[in-house]
């Protein structure tokens, strides 16, 4: 990077620069843990020397600053999947449940916003499709921050909510799904063949939703079909039909390439003698219970928090620890 040349090749020098911040993720950490270690055996001859209060109590406070880092170090390690390090593409879909469906996709919508925020990320609208009544029928954003795939994989499945139905006259108990997938947001390193001439289909329509006047009146939204395999995507957050085209065209390659993956890790696991994970479509995989008791809990960790209030807000990092975790443990 010091070189005289380095930034005439832009493309080149931008992967290095992203290559340079991905190991000082690492590294930094192991630095800071190797100092906090040797501060903590200077205190503790302090302490041996002169065991008063406050020294007693530095010895203490270092040591459980030394094992928070360490508990940090350990869940970087198990980001450690060929995809984990890129921003992710995270979607959201009302399943079941009517109105209340709706309004369900929407609050997760919001959750995952949340956490983005929480963490320092960028969180950009993709697309989203307004439902008649209250909330949304789907949604795609776009989530950056170091390692958000390798966070949101966590998420991929469905998401069940018991509550009492603000749409219900009669107040009943409503059960209401929704769907969550992700795709990385790959980097131009990764590269998948795709004709799109033959292979792919697209179709031009008018953004629907809040989008403005100007973005009703164009027909600016572009909708990709994988013809193969039947994978669909689609764009309209920008006014621009090319700027659409082209975020579409980078997210069906990415769908495509992750699928690849999905293939490969499902054959790793069979003949591994293990169970396929639960994925998009399938059992639920957290119950969010509103009413009469109040709860979140994962189905595939156990993990259950008091608090679904607080969990809706974004405070979601216990539940992909907890998932992240329990996938290490099986490989």
């Amino acid at each position: 990077m010091e070189a005289g040349d380095f930034w005439n090749n832009q493309e080149r020098a931008q992967g290095l620069v992203n290559e340079l911040r991905q190991l000082m993720l690492v590294l930094k950490p192991l630095k800071e843990l190797k100092t906090t270690a040797d501060d903590i055996q200077v205190l503790e001859e302090f302490a041996k020397d002169d065991p008063s209060e406050h020294n007693l109590a530095e010895v203490e406070t270092t040591r459980s600053d030394l094992e928070s880092r360490l508990l940090e170090m350990e869940l970087q390690a198990m980001l450690n999947g060929p995809m984990d390090r890129f921003n992710v593409f995270l979607s959201v879909q009302a399943g079941e449940g009517g109105t209340d469906a709706s309004d369900w996709a929407a609050m997760l919508l919001r959750m995952y916003q949340r956490w983005a925020e929480e963490k320092g990320y960028e969180c950009e609208e993709v697309d989203l499709s307004e439902a008649e009544e209250a909330g949304i029928r789907s949604a795609t954003i776009l989530i950056k921050g170091d390692n958000a795939y390798g966070y949101m994989r966590s998420e991929v499945g469905t998401h069940r909510l018991i509550r009492m139905s603000p749409f219900d006259s009669a107040g009943r108990r409503q059960t209401s799904f929704a769907a969550i997938d992700t795709t990385p947001d790959l980097d131009d390193e990764v590269k998948i063949d795709v004709d799109w001439d033959e292979d792919v289909r697209e179709d031009i329509f008018r953004a629907g939703g809040a989008g403005g006047q100007k973005v009703n009146k164009t027909s600016s939204a572009i909708r990709l079909t994988h013809l193969p395999t039947n994978t669909v995507v689609q764009c309209q957050n920008e006014r621009s039909q090319h700027k659409n085209r082209a975020i579409a065209r980078k997210m069906l390659t990415a769908k495509l390439y992750k699928a690849e993956q999905d293939r490969r890790d499902a054959e790793v696991a069979a003949r591994r003698g293990q169970k396929p994970r639960i994925g998009f479509g399938g059992e639920p995989i957290r119950h969010y219970v509103m009413a009469p008791q109040q709860y979140v809990k994962d189905a595939r960790t156990g993990l259950t928090v008091g608090n679904p209030t607080k969990v809706l807000d974004g405070d979601i990092d216990p539940f992909i620890e907890s998932y992240l975790r329990d996938q290490m443990g099986k490989q």
